[in-house]
């Protein structure tokens, strides 16, 4: 009987897994915990299938369908097995995602692409082409020392173009040793230069706090970049969720003094941002995060001002209303089943920007994408990664007139 039940306990397990990764569960109470376990089954359906198909062969050898639990265990995984199905179905859309935003954009594929074993593996591995610096200060303030990674390939080359991340978190946890991988990885391998920067988390810190040590990095890397073999002619900024937020900042707030004190006249500028499942609206005028977005994390932990109060604070750490027409150009990231970024809050913020902006604005939104996607590799992350190499490539070609590697 005890693998009867243990073959039934996986089949409600399976079931349940495949439910939220097909439609997350939301409540406050289970929205952490549900993000998480819908990213790791999205991420790796395959390996969540053969794992699953591999277990059950286990226990139905060890005699689980010789009692009826097993029997009804096996019934509901195939069930579950059916939606695993439609969610590999889903996650090879992100191809022709990719795909359709660089055709429309007339920009070519560029660059080395993921290999299957990266993918397969799962795990952000750097490999021995990819060389990591770690933890170098660039900017002391508040008592802290705010350090970078970065990362580049092993050759002599001195015109590296420049990519720099800013990790997520919420504004109040994250580092810069466990977010983007994929990405650095991927664009140092192919002939980029990388930094990953670290900046003051609250509720030590207060917004523009967070807003600050990002500028006050950008500002660093522009003066230090061809210490480490790169070109600060261009400079790109990506980043993923609170990170997304701070990079659309530091793209639509250029050179803005009062958001740089103390490096007024540091030049700020960059040649095109990657937000990442990033945060638009600081006041949830649209209705999509929950309630206790502003009141249990904005009010009294990030901004540290109620809203009713001081609107002015929220709107001004809002990119959605910081859009204008010099904006540089943007490549935004999305995935349509985020229930950390709300994809409509996304759409409203590309609708935007592209109303305005003479540059280009250009949006791909991946088919049952959750928050954290690119956290370690799948095929939607590493379709992502390539088609955000392809864009910043063709970026940096326009902006130059050259072609790095």
């Amino acid at each position: 009987m005890l693998v009867g039940l243990l073959l039934l306990a996986l089949g409600i397990w399976s079931a349940g897994a495949t439910i939220n990764a097909l439609r997350p569960f939301r409540h406050p109470l289970v929205l952490l915990p549900s993000m998480f376990w819908s990213w790791f089954v999205i991420g790796s359906p395959v390996q969540h299938l053969l794992s699953q198909i591999l277990i059950a062969g286990v226990l139905i050898w060890l005699g689980a369908l010789d009692h009826l639990f097993g029997s009804v265990g096996l019934g509901i995984l195939a069930v579950s097995w059916i939606g695993t199905a439609v969610l590999i179905i889903r996650m090879r859309g992100a191809k022709g995602v990719v795909d359709t935003a660089l055709a429309n954009a007339g920009v070519a594929p560029f660059g080395k692409s993921v290999s299957f074993w990266r993918t397969l593996a799962a795990v952000p591995i750097r490999g021995h082409g990819v060389e990591r610096i770690k933890d170098v200060p660039f900017r002391r303030v508040a008592g802290r020392v705010l350090k970078l990674d970065v990362f580049r390939d092993r050759s002599e080359r001195t015109d590296r173009p420049v990519l720099i991340y800013i990790h997520g978190g919420g504004w109040v946890m994250g580092d810069k040793r466990e977010q983007g991988l994929p990405l650095l990885h991927h664009f140092a391998r192919n002939g980029w230069l990388c930094f990953s920067l670290n900046y003051r988390l609250s509720p030590g810190a207060t917004f523009p706090d967070h807003l600050e040590d990002a500028k006050a990095g950008l500002a660093w890397v522009k003066a230090h970049a061809s210490e480490y073999g790169g070109d600060a002619s261009f400079v790109a900024i990506s980043g993923g969720s609170a990170g997304g937020h701070l990079a659309a900042m530091i793209g639509l707030t250029e050179n803005e003094t009062r958001y740089q004190p103390g490096f007024e006249d540091a030049d700020t500028s960059i040649q095109a941002v990657v937000p990442i499942y990033g945060i638009y609206d600081m006041t949830n005028r649209m209705s999509t995060q929950s309630p206790q977005f502003v009141s249990l994390l904005l009010e009294p932990v990030v901004i540290k001002a109620f809203i009713a109060d001081e609107p002015e604070k929220f709107h001004a750490a809002s990119p959605i209303d910081h859009v204008h027409s010099d904006a540089p150009p943007f490549l935004i990231v999305q995935g349509d089943n985020d229930t950390l970024a709300p994809v409509v809050e996304t759409r409203a913020f590309v609708d935007r920007l592209s109303g305005v902006a003479k540059e280009r604005v250009l949006y791909m939104e991946f088919p049952g994408a959750q928050h954290i996607f690119d956290l370690g590799y799948s095929y939607q992350s590493s379709r992502m990664v390539e088609g955000v190499l392809a864009v910043l490539e063709d970026e940096y070609q326009r902006s130059t007139g050259s072609t790095p590697g």
